[in-house]
């Protein structure tokens, strides 16, 4: 721990002192820099605040030996200290614990009906619903990219980008395949279907992240298409972006402006092609934590909502809870709580 303490103090005295020459803002790794800066002043009060305890605890043990009144205040203080120590401990232990280094970042998300046909659409939109709920109540932000309505009020697939504090490191168990079971309002003999929704969440990318040639790429423009006849065939303003080496396509249409429809298009091929990284990173990972984040594999149920009991089970960590409405209405933050817990500990198992 010393020789740690050492190195957090050497590194933040050297990042402290890049901030300090003006011509940092123009580089684009200030931001980064910036971030780490901030942890980094974090971790050295932690080590500040222990020194500081454990000197304080070291003054009242000597006095606590002696036979007077001070010794009695000692022992009261002592007892006060080692519960402030105890908390310091734990504090340091987590801020130490190694990071994914995306966790920091805003996300985008792509949900899309899988097996159950209308079923699973409808169920899509309530995912939907339930993440924007999500965000709504934490005062994040959350910007609709893409979307395919289906017939029956549902979504084939719709596209979000969200961004706030740590989104990544707080979404990113929610990706794999997520199970609905309930009755259709379409099945008039009130049978049980099972439909699946698969969740993918991709740290944004930025352009430092992933390097994309313009060679790689083959762009087409379009008019585009959609619900509501506003701005629907008038202009070439649909962007279709084919990345050639992995054969990744996106389309983008929702907005007016060519130029932007290509920006977002390109955002969330970026944010793919880093998902793709972090995949070959994550296979050197123990099985238990692999095993954590979901694939979006249809065979890989991560979650179920099963609405006749009323239960969600989130079969990852063995956790199950009741009120489906309330969850799908945002009030999912134990399962976020609970998947984040379980993966502290697996890192932790792993060092």
């Amino acid at each position: 721990m010393e020789a740690q303490e050492r190195n957090i103090r050497t590194e933040f005295a050297d990042v402290e002192t890049r901030l300090r020459d003006p011509s940092i803002y123009s580089d684009p790794t200030f931001p980064k820099l910036a971030k780490r800066r901030t942890w980094l002043e974090h971790v050295v009060q932690l080590f500040d605040a222990k020194n500081q305890l454990t000197e304080k605890h070291r003054q009242a043990t000597e006095l606590a030996n002696g036979n007077d009144e001070l010794a009695e205040l000692a022992q009261i203080e002592i007892a006060d200290l080692e519960a402030k120590i105890a908390d310091n401990d734990a504090s340091l232990a987590e801020a130490l614990t190694p990071k994914d280094p995306n966790d920091e970042k805003n996300v985008i998300v792509e949900i899309r009906a899988a097996a159950g046909g209308d079923e699973a659409s409808l169920f899509a939109a309530d995912l939907y619903r339930m993440y924007s709920r999500w965000v709504e109540h934490h005062s994040y932000k959350i910007e609709l990219l893409s979307e395919t309505p289906s017939d029956v009020g549902g979504f084939k697939e719709i596209i979000f980008a969200v961004s706030g504090n740590d989104i990544y490191k707080q979404l990113k168990f929610e990706a794999g395949v997520h199970r609905v079971q309930r009755i259709p309002t379409t099945e008039s003999q009130g049978r049980i279907h099972t439909s699946t929704v698969t969740v993918s969440v991709l740290p944004e990318a930025e352009e430092t992240d992933i390097d994309i040639k313009d060679n790689d790429l083959r762009i087409d423009v379009y008019r585009s298409s959609g619900h509501g006849g506003q701005s629907v065939n008038t202009t070439d303003s649909a962007v279709r972006i084919t990345h050639l080496p992995t054969g990744i396509v996106v389309t983008q249409q929702d907005e007016k402006s060519q130029i932007k429809n290509k920006a977002k298009a390109l955002g969330v091929l970026r944010s793919r092609l880093l998902q793709i990284k972090i995949e070959e990173e994550q296979k050197k990972l123990s099985t238990a934590r692999k095993a954590l984040i979901g694939s979006g594999d249809r065979s890989e149920k991560v979650r179920t909502y099963n609405f006749p009991q009323d239960r969600i089970t989130d079969h990852r960590i063995g956790y199950s809870r009741s009120n489906i409405p309330g969850a799908l209405n945002g009030d999912i933050d134990d399962l976020i709580k609970k998947l984040a817990d379980y993966e502290y500990k697996l890192i932790n198992e792993d060092q």
